[in-house]
Parts: C-alpha cells; structure tokens; sequence
C-alpha cells in the first residue's frame, strides 16, 4: 500500500494547505490529460485522498465530474477508472477537433497581432527541438499547444471552451505515440506550413494546410488501429 501511495504522490502535486474540492480535480484531470495515467488504469480513491490529506468525499466529488467530462468510468463495485476509448471514437474525436478548428481558424488569423506570431514561433521551435530529441510525450503536449496558440485570437471563448473538452478527451491515449518517427516529422511538415499561413494572415491557405493536416493524423489513427488493434488501452 505504501509503495502505491508514494507513486500517486509522485504524479500528484499536493498541496501545502487545505486541498479545495477544484484544487483535487484540477490536479486528476491534469495528471489524466497529460497521459500520466493511461487508459484503464484504476483511479483508487483512499490512496488519491492520502495524498492530498482529504477524506474520499471531494476525491468522489472530483471523479464524478470527470465522468461528466468523460475522462473516467465508474463501474458499480469495479471501482474508477481512466476512459478507454478504441480506435474508431479516438478517430471521430480527431475529426471534432478538425471541425471545431476549421470553424475559428480564419477568424483567429485575420486578429492575430505580432505577439502571437511570437508565441506561435517559440512553440514552433519547442516543437522542433521536440522531434529532434525523439521525446514524443513533450511533442504530444506542444502540438495541441501549437494549435491552441494559433486559435487563440479568434474571440471565439465558447468554441474554445468545446475544444478544449474534447482535446482533453483525446490527450490521455497519446496518439502521437502511436505513429512513426516518420509520420511525426510529416505532421511536422504540416505545422510549419501552417505557421507560414499564420505569419501571413492567408486565413484561406492556413485553413487548407490545417485540413490537411488533420486528414494525415486521422489516416494515421486508422493505419495504427488497423496494426495493433485497441490503441488506447495501456
């Protein structure tokens, strides 16, 4: 029990004070979006309480939500456990978020100001040093930042707020583990001529590589699906 304990306090930051109710479910939905626990694996409350010195009941209170969000389950006597998605609704995901990006992307390109072509370069460049170092959590994480950053100026927070929910669905399967090197620097490829884009304001051409892009990382889904069966299961 000890040892199990000291592993969830490794991958959860506690608090130095009184734990608040949101503060333990920003801090599961953190660890669960970051892939730092992996589909199926069980969500023990007493050992998640220990290690925020709460009792179980805000720790309750924190998965029901997830399961509102649909980033845990909960089966009767089976106890929680993070969202396992299969192949085809981990690829439907990433058709949502295309559709979700597709419909703010030239708004957010044509209010863009030279500090988010700042920001939108250092991302760029994480994400190369990324690749590079063949770290593919790190790139994982970047991308999703990557595109954040070019969708931010859209003045669109709802549609921000959606996809943001169902980017957090998609985040703990961790499916740019799933593709080749090769297929990463592709996707690569695709950012950097959607950078171009950005810098550009060519909301139309931007729009496009975006599409493109997202039809890539799909058929990759699908390929890897196609060779290793259920890919979000850990």
């Amino acid at each position: 029990m000890a040892a199990e304990v000291t592993d969830w306090g490794a991958r959860l930051r506690g608090s130095d004070g009184y734990a608040s109710g949101p503060y333990v479910l920003s801090e599961l939905r953190r660890v669960i979006v970051a892939g730092q626990v992996r589909p199926g694996e069980n969500l023990p409350v007493d050992q998640i309480a220990a290690v925020f010195q709460v009792s179980s009941i805000p720790v309750r209170e924190a998965l029901k939500t997830l399961i509102g969000e649909g980033l845990v389950r909960h089966q009767p006597r089976g106890g929680y456990t993070v969202t396992v998605l299969n192949g085809p609704e981990l690829r439907e995901l990433y058709l949502v978020r295309g559709a979700l990006e597709a419909t703010a992307i030239e708004a957010a390109t044509a209010a863009a100001t030279e500090a988010d072509d700042l920001l939108a370069d250092e991302t760029h460049r994480d994400l190369m040093a990324a690749i590079e170092a063949d770290d593919v959590h790190r790139y994982q994480s970047l991308s999703r930042a990557f595109h954040e950053v070019l969708l931010a100026p859209c003045g669109m927070p709802r549609l921000l707020h959606m996809l943001k929910l169902v980017a957090d669905l998609t985040e703990p399967s961790q499916a740019m583990g799933l593709l080749t090197p090769e297929q990463r620097a592709e996707l690569q490829t695709d950012h950097t001529r959607m950078l171009d884009a950005f810098r550009q304001r060519d909301g139309l051409q931007l729009s496009a590589a975006a599409r493109a892009h997202h039809g890539k990382l799909t058929a990759y889904i699908d390929e890897s699906r196609n060779s290793r069966g259920d890919i979000s299961a850990s």
